[in-house]
């Protein structure tokens, strides 16, 4: 299952009174597993940048000076989201930013059936308690002594590992019960689709078998869901 994990930076809390996304950033996992896959842009976002943005963020006017602006890279952006999922903490704050900017550039808003907060998974874990992105790396174990400031690129990749967590730390491509990738050996420095070759009993071999299993009381292997079911008809 491909999914992205997503975080912007903008210039203030409502696009609705003006603000801007200055920085995007998203990973993608595939069955809750980074694959090393990133998008990362920063903005120019055509306005001034308030100083207490700036001291969440970091970014000023000047350092965004000459970065694309948001029309130029929303076909890239778009490309590279597909139609998979998005992970963001406080997602609605977020897509909120990403429509108001796809909506001046000319593209339709981002369907809200993509959206996955993960603010109100751990809500739903945690109850009461502090659900911030800081708050959950400390209670889940993830290392985020690098996050000196509010930046995207950093954040999904600590968001990635706390949803990792919040999902039951497990990783369901690990599984022994359901095997769905394809098999590979690698020989000489060539990897190559292995082809399973199963073991099949011949007659005397299954005959041998069944006169084993005389022998025994009860037996297990005569069974459901091991025994095989009667053939039509009989």
């Amino acid at each position: 299952m491909r999914q992205l994990v997503l975080d912007t930076e903008t210039t203030g809390l409502d696009p609705a009174t003006g603000d801007r996304v200055i920085e995007i950033a998203a990973i993608e996992i595939v069955n809750l597993i980074p694959t090393g896959q990133h998008w990362h842009v920063l903005l120019d976002p055509e306005r001034d940048v308030p100083e207490e943005s700036t001291r969440v963020h970091g970014f000023t006017a000047e350092h965004l000076r000459g970065k694309p602006k948001f029309a130029e890279v929303a076909e890239a952006f778009l490309g590279f989201l597909g139609d998979a999922p998005i992970i963001a903490h406080n997602a609605p704050f977020d897509f909120g930013f990403l429509d108001a900017e796809l909506v001046r550039a000319g593209w339709p808003p981002l369907d809200r059936g993509r959206m996955v907060d993960s603010l109100a998974v751990a809500k739903k874990r945690f109850p009461g308690l502090p659900n911030s992105l800081d708050a959950l790396c400390r209670r889940l174990g993830v290392d985020n002594s690098m996050r000196t400031s509010h930046n995207a690129l950093l954040d999904v990749k600590l968001l990635a590992q706390v949803y990792l967590e919040l999902m039951g730390g497990k990783q369901p491509g690990l599984t022994l019960a359901q095997q769905v990738a394809v098999p590979m050996v690698s020989l000489g420095g060539l990897t190559k689709v292995r082809t399973p070759r199963p073991i099949l009993p011949g007659a005397a071999e299954l005959e041998a078998h069944a006169a084993f299993l005389k022998k025994i009381k009860d037996p297990l292997w005569l069974k459901p869901p091991f025994a095989e079911p009667p053939a039509e008809g009989t």
